[in-house]
């Protein structure tokens, strides 16, 4: 059993220098939706395209994205890493794959925050 209960939502928080700008970013390149931007807490949450999964985003003077790396299911990595790099999404390195498993590309937001696509090889993608 454990000692807390958990809900179904999770939300990922980013440091970030200027919310609404990555509001913005998170939702051309991703398709997110912003859900609300609490100015006086410097706090905005987004939708992501996962039922129960928000991005939160907090404003720093001096963003310090940190070791959080989200990572988003996609049906087609490499179609979604094309569009991402043509509207100049910086990759780190190539796409990594592990055959018949996952294939995953790491990018990163404009303040660094790194997050992920995986395109799932088993066959069993929900």
């Amino acid at each position: 059993m454990p000692l807390i209960s958990l809900d179904k939502t999770i939300t990922i928080a980013l440091s970030v220098k200027d919310r609404h700008a990555s509001a913005a970013w998170y939702e051309r390149m991703l398709g997110f939706e912003a859900l609300y931007h609490a100015d006086e807490a410097g706090w905005s949450e987004l939708q992501t395209n996962t039922a129960g999964v928000t991005i939160g985003l907090g404003e720093h003077t001096k963003p310090a994205p940190g070791n959080c790396v989200p990572v988003f299911g996609t049906a087609d990595l490499d179609a979604g890493r094309q569009a991402l790099e043509q509207a100049d999404v910086k990759f780190d390195g190539p796409t990594d794959v592990v055959e018949g498993m996952v294939k995953t590309a790491t990018f990163y937001d404009p303040d660094g925050n790194a997050l992920m696509l995986a395109e799932d090889l088993t066959g069993q993608a929900e």
